[in-house]
């Protein structure tokens, strides 16, 4: 290996040379691609017999430095996070609009049946609990436990929680079968609670604690839910492309979806956590939660719109993404 380094040394200092240049020649470029060519051959070998040796190590670096001469440095990662925000998310929020809607609009149905169901129904309400304990849920339980923990810690509980069942409802939206069932049983829990809440007259209680950061996290759990459901749908009816390649496409787009809802939920965990239980009243905090959806509206329909038209989807870059084998 010592005299393998003492043959090659000149070549590999020369290679470093040039890719620290600030401009190169036509001569130096051409070069540069063919010490490149050679060095990578030579760092294949010295990594067949010793792996993980400083020199591989050193090799590998120089390399890498060598290689953005030719195909080009990765952008500014400030220029990434703004395309993101104001390009990427915006599409991929926008081509899910009237999923969203329709998948709220169902929710909301199936929880008012629960909630009429429970509220009207004396052997509905006994099977849920003695009459003592549905009043320690309805006069305590409800309301402290938005106040039991310390803001803080609330809202970080509340914001993992909820991201995490979003990055459920979009991974596994494939299977066709755990985004119907998560939202029934979602919408089954709050019709029920709205039911137990109204038969005992507090239903004005409930909204002005559901409401507030309800009205952004309910929305939430719909985007992500019709994102699964585009997921589903791709594998499916992948329309002219292969199944693999409508999966891939659709994937790459709703993770973008995935990362956004973690910061719209750590808004509605805020949301929830400093105002829902605050002293505020009650038509202020109702104002807060409707003002947090209507941004979230207004970022989707108007930067999405502006995104869409530029036939922007949400997916990654072209280079990012990779290249697709031709089909057919």
């Amino acid at each position: 290996m010592d005299a393998f380094t003492a043959v090659h040394r000149r070549q590999w200092e020369r290679l470093n040379s040039l890719a620290r240049k600030r401009r190169l020649t036509g001569h130096e470029a051409d070069e540069l691609l063919e010490l490149y060519q050679s060095t990578s051959a030579q760092l294949s070998l010295i990594r067949s017999v010793e792996a993980e040796s400083a020199l591989s190590a050193s090799l590998s670096a120089i390399l890498a430095n060598a290689r953005t001469r030719f195909t080009g440095a990765r952008s500014n990662v400030f220029v990434d996070v703004a395309r993101f925000f104001a390009i990427s998310l915006p599409a991929a929020f926008y081509r899910l609009r009237w999923l969203t809607v329709i998948v709220g609009v169902v929710f909301t149905v199936i929880g008012a049946l629960f909630a009429a169901w429970a509220a009207g129904s004396p052997a509905v309400l006994a099977a849920l609990g003695s009459d003592a304990r549905l009043q320690q849920l309805v006069n305590h339980d409800f309301v402290n436990y938005y106040s039991d923990n310390p803001a803080a810690s609330f809202a970080g509980s509340v914001w993992t929680n909820n991201a995490w069942i979003a990055a459920q409802c979009v991974a596994l939206g494939i299977t066709g079968v755990f985004v119907p069932y998560s939202l029934f049983m979602n919408a089954q829990n709050v019709g029920m609670t709205a039911g137990v809440m109204f038969a005992y007259g507090r239903g004005d209680t409930f909204f002005s604690y559901i409401l507030p950061h309800g009205l952004m996290e309910l929305t939430s759990v719909f985007i992500a839910s019709a994102a699964g459901l585009r997921i589903f749908w791709a594998w499916v009816s992948p329309g002219p492309r292969s199944r693999l390649d409508s999966l891939a496409r659709e994937g790459r787009s709703l993770v973008t979806t995935a990362v956004g809802l973690v910061f719209v939920l750590f808004i509605s965990g805020l949301v929830e956590a400093y105002v829902t239980p605050s002293p505020l009243p009650v038509w202020a905090k109702i104002t807060i939660g409707a003002l947090v959806l209507a941004a979230y509206w207004s970022y989707t329909l108007m930067l999405g719109r502006r995104a869409w038209l530029a036939r922007e989807r949400g997916d990654l870059a072209a280079d990012d993404a990779g290249a697709a084998a031709p089909s057919g």
